[in-house]
């Protein structure tokens, strides 16, 4: 959704709402079958980002699965790293590596490590993450370095809402604001819920849009769920040409698996075999271990 000049050829996803519903229960599949394969990672805070996920691989991002390094593709930040399941299977289901490498997330040798890791994954992996709270830094320089070169891709920064706690990030914040980055965009995925419990008891982010919006962000909140409102918030974002600006995205851990659902202990630990079955019967496919969702 970048304005980028009309003499260059644009291959982006523009994926329709019924395609974009699709992906999102594909992600969904992919993120428990992935964590029951290696029988460890963060299914969790992945669900939670599901239709994130499908709206920016299928909607938003302009990017080239089949020519990754495109320069002029705009750049994604995951800096909640542990959520790569989510990543990893928006990136195969968009076409940038076959989706049967899924099935090896976290095994020995695998390029999908446990966290992004940008020279062992096989593509669309911009930096390695996963250290929470540095991956607005990074982001906050990429985009710098997109104005000082005169480029006009954006740059997008996945933040949890447990990441807040980091006090780097208000760093980044007070120096995104500083340079006026209107091609940046931070999203934090208000869940609610870190590996320690809920938001409230562990470090109370109360006011969290007023604290942001004081640092001099454009602030803007929707449903994480919801794609339609997703796509109509990404649009706003793209309309702000002042400041950069900050999506707070109201979310449900664990969504759509009705065990997994607001229950910080589903934040790192893998599903059984039973329990991935009925994960994916409430998804909504029938059982074909690491061959359904087809």
């Amino acid at each position: 959704m970048a304005i980028l000049p009309h003499n260059i050829e644009i291959n982006m996803a523009d994926y329709s709402m019924q395609k974009l519903e699709s992906l999102a229960r594909r992600i969904r599949y992919d993120i428990i079958m992935s964590t029951y394969a290696a029988k460890s990672g963060h299914p969790g805070g992945s669900l939670s980002i599901t239709e994130l996920m499908a709206v920016l691989y299928g909607k938003v991002l302009y990017h080239k699965p089949k020519n990754p390094n495109w320069p002029l593709r705009d750049r994604l930040i995951l800096s909640k790293g542990h959520a790569c399941p989510a990543l990893y299977s928006a990136l195969a289901e968009t076409g940038y590596f076959p989706r049967e490498i899924l099935w090896t997330f976290r095994k020995l040798d695998s390029p999908l490590q446990g966290h992004p890791h940008k020279l062992k994954a096989p593509a669309g992996i911009e930096v390695s993450t996963g250290s929470l709270g540095q991956g607005l830094s990074i982001a906050v320089g990429l985009a710098l370095g997109a104005r000082l070169t005169d480029q006009n891709w954006r740059t997008y920064c996945i933040c949890g809402d447990g990441e807040m706690d980091e006090g780097q990030v208000w760093e980044a914040l007070m120096a995104g604001a500083h340079h006026k980055l209107n091609n940046l965009c931070l999203i934090v995925d208000n869940n609610n819920l870190q590996i320690d419990g809920e938001i409230s008891e562990v470090m109370e982010l109360k006011s969290l849009d007023e604290k942001i919006r004081a640092f001099g962000w454009n602030v803007l909140r929707t449903d994480g769920h919801h794609i339609g409102s997703l796509i109509e918030v990404f649009k706003m974002a793209e309309s702000c040409n002042e400041k950069p600006t900050a999506i707070i995205i109201s979310t449900v851990k664990g969504r759509g698996v009705s065990f997994m659902e607001n229950r910080a202990k589903w934040h790192g630990r893998a599903p059984n075999e039973e329990q991935a079955r009925k994960a994916i019967e409430e998804i909504g496919f029938e059982w074909n271990e690491f061959g359904g969702a087809e």
